[in-house]
């Protein structure tokens, strides 16, 4: 059994990883199913910064932001042995999206420069359109960091588990907003927003197995924020932080993401300026993370972090080193060990998909 209790039939694996500006373009990877070990297959510069990337529901359809200016989205068919554009990319009417997700037949894009969040219909073969009237949702407010939190800056965008709602998180506002989304039309209409702690800095959002609980990692203060979710009124309740960097951790430190085993039992963080991964238990209702110990990243700057569906390896994009390294996890303590890194400048996101299935001969 792997962490998460999932099979140990990990065959048929292939990551994919995205790039910051000047780096590979999307790396396709094939995927050792023992070892977790990368071996680089393909890349394609199809799209300009790819610097986040998310594979579909039926795992047919690879989507990419294109974290420029003008800012766009784009899908490539995994129906081969390496992702064929369906289109050219489309805009997302915002600037530098850095985060999406699709759901309910819309492509939603988190736009950090401008604040706002996309919702981009769908074509019949999942290639993104550009949105219409009222789907692309303005966010508005400031924080306390001069440098940082000016105005708004929507960082990701995500749908809760039970599909009925979308949250945004925004590091400028301090803030998570919690909308309803038209399926037909992409509207996004906001019902509520949750204050975080002013400074902190939200930057992602990952939702407990469980699904009654969602934590926030904040880049600006390395913590993540533990909040009780209500699926049925769409309320978000903060109930406390924890720290993901130890005292003698080096400071400043921007952590980028949070992942959860499948299982419950563990998470961890990437800590950018540390360059470390924060090894945290979670206890039985998940609401009191505890921060175990941190590790090396295997590289400068982790940008992403990302767990092997099996639950048995770790992978980190360090986007300054230009490297993935991953890492085989401890079942009994989470704790990840450094098992092997490729090569990728600026990599930024690594994500998991299946080998396409033949049929005929």
């Amino acid at each position: 059994m792997g962490v998460n209790g999932g099979s140990r039939n990990g065959a048929g694996r292939r990551a994919y990883i995205g790039s910051t500006a000047g780096g590979a373009g999307i790396v396709t990877a094939e995927v050792d199913p023992e070892s977790g070990a990368l071996k680089e297959l393909h890349r394609t510069d199809a799209v300009t910064n790819p610097s986040y990337l998310a594979v579909s529901g039926d795992g047919r359809l690879l989507y990419a932001v294109s974290e420029t200016p003008d800012g766009a989205a784009a899908a490539f068919s995994l129906a081969g042995d390496r992702p064929e554009p369906l289109a050219p990319p489309v805009p997302v009417h915002g600037s530098a999206p850095t985060h999406l997700t699709p759901h309910a037949g819309h492509l939603l894009t988190a736009n950090y420069r401008s604040g706002s969040v996309s919702a981009l219909p769908l074509r019949a073969d999942g290639a993104p359109t550009e949105p219409g009237p009222g789907a692309v949702l303005q966010h508005h407010g400031s924080g306390p960091n001069p440098e940082r939190q000016t105005g708004p800056h929507a960082h990701a965008v995500v749908a809760d588990p039970t599909g009925r709602w979308v949250l945004s998180v925004d590091l400028g506002t301090d803030s998570v907003r919690v909308c309803d989304i038209d399926p037909g039309s992409g509207k996004l209409v906001m019902r509520r927003e949750l204050a975080l702690r002013a400074g902190s800095g939200p930057r992602h959002l990952r939702f407990h197995p469980g699904g009654r609980l969602a934590y926030v990692i904040n880049e600006l203060d390395p913590t993540v924020t533990t909040c009780r979710w209500d699926a049925v009124q769409g309320v978000l309740t903060p109930v406390g932080e924890t720290s993901v960097l130890p005292e003698d951790g080096v400071t400043p430190t921007l952590p980028s993401e949070f992942v959860v085993s499948a299982d419950g039992r563990f998470a961890w963080a990437a800590n950018r300026g540390d360059d470390s991964i924060a090894v945290l238990t979670l206890d039985q209702d998940g609401l009191s993370p505890r921060l175990v110990t941190t590790v090396p990243s295997g590289g400068t700057w982790p940008r992403d972090l990302a767990l092997h569906p099996e639950g048995r390896h770790l992978y980190a994009a360090n986007e300054r080193s230009g490297d993935v390294t991953w890492f085989t996890i401890n079942p009994e303590t989470g704790v990840p060990e450094r098992a092997g890194s490729i090569p990728v400048p600026s990599a930024s996101c690594v994500v998991f998909g299946n080998l396409p299935v033949r049929t005929g001969r």
